[in-house]
């Protein structure tokens, strides 16, 4: 064999070795790529864990990240609870950033001021689902990867005003002082919070347009806890005694605390005013069963927490966005559901 026609065979033999190579190492890439791509670290940033409905939607929504696991996508979700301050939840976030979560469920401390969050996910290009405390409207659309999950909190406030016109409708006996009018109280959630200001006008609104004649006693703010409505409610009834009819609460826990605080004092039967919660909490719900609350809204924990997980898998692994529907391009609204005195049902 000639010298010339062996250097020509060998340097074929080598172009098809780095050709071979070349593949395996594409094919690599791609495979690295594409298990890049299937693993998924979720940040969740909640306002306050101890919040029972808010527990239990952390709860559905790990149940509902956990499908994905099923379906072969390395998944990891970090937690963090900010206990109601939010210097904390923006630090909490800029940690779950560079722990390398590459998607941020964020629950606000204070809706009005979630400038520092949307920049570190803008800057860090994650996208950012707010979920159950929405943000104004302004704020949304700041950057083209945030989006909000809930619920509308007028229906909310509106349902509950509705369950409660008709049992007052169909029980004149509520009106115990027989002066056509219902006496009330409200417990509200936070101090100027979107939800609990439109939950209340709602619900009152919902009552006068039943027919209703309605007197205001008196209000209190109990931070959606159960402790801080029982004791404000002792506050209201040490005031206005037997004349409360009706107890609107903002949330399932504040209208129990309300429950807790006339059985603190014993009160009969027939002299307890009729209670109505918002959100279909276990508790809440167990308590609508035992007819200690008169009704309550069911806040679909578990619908968010599914529209949550489709829109992660949309975002992260790219999965049918064109099925996902919005509202205004960047909202996921879920529907409330009236659960009915005595039955749980809705």
């Amino acid at each position: 064999m000639s010298g010339k026609k062996y250097c020509l065979q060998a340097s074929y033999l080598l172009a098809v070795i780095i050709l071979a190579v070349c593949i395996q190492l594409l094919c690599a890439c791609g495979k690295e790529e594409t298990d890049r791509a299937e693993m998924i670290c979720v940040g969740v940033a909640v306002y306050n864990q101890s919040d029972t409905f808010l527990g239990e939607m952390v709860s559905c929504l790990k149940e509902s990240l956990h499908d994905y696991e099923e379906k072969g996508v390395e998944l990891t979700m970090v937690l963090r609870d900010a206990a109601g301050s939010q210097r904390k939840q923006d630090e909490q976030v800029k940690e779950l950033i560079d722990a390398g979560c590459n998607v941020l469920c964020v629950n606000l401390v204070d809706r009005s001021t979630p400038s520092d969050i949307i920049d570190l996910a803008r800057e860090n290009d994650i996208p950012l689902i707010f979920f159950n405390r929405e943000p104004v409207a302004e704020d949304i659309m700041q950057w083209d990867r945030i989006y909000y999950v809930g619920a509308p909190a007028e229906q909310s406030g509106i349902m509950q005003g509705e369950l409660a016109a008709a049992l007052i409708q169909s029980k004149p006996q509520i009106d115990r002082n027989k002066d056509g009018k219902i006496q009330y109280v409200v417990l509200e959630g936070e101090p100027g919070h979107q939800d609990a200001i439109i939950r209340t006008e709602n619900a009152v609104e919902a009552l006068r347009s039943s027919g209703i004649e309605l007197e205001k006693l008196s209000s209190g703010i109990a931070n959606w806890s159960r402790a801080q409505a029982e004791n404000r409610m002792l506050q209201m009834i040490s005031q206005h005694q037997h004349k409360i009819e009706l107890v609107l609460a903002n949330n399932d826990d504040m209208a129990l605390g309300a429950i807790d605080a006339y059985d603190k004092l014993n009160y009969t039967e027939t002299a307890l005013p009729v209670f109505f919660g918002i959100d279909g909490t276990d508790t809440g719900m167990e308590a609508v069963i035992e007819k200690k609350l008169s009704g309550t809204v069911y806040n679909d924990k578990e619908g968010q927490a599914e529209a949550i997980a489709r829109l992660i898998a949309a975002l992260v692994l790219g999965e049918r966005m064109e099925d996902i529907k919005f509202e205004n391009e960047r909202y996921i609204y879920v529907p409330y559901r009236k659960v009915e005195l005595g039955t749980g049902d809705f």
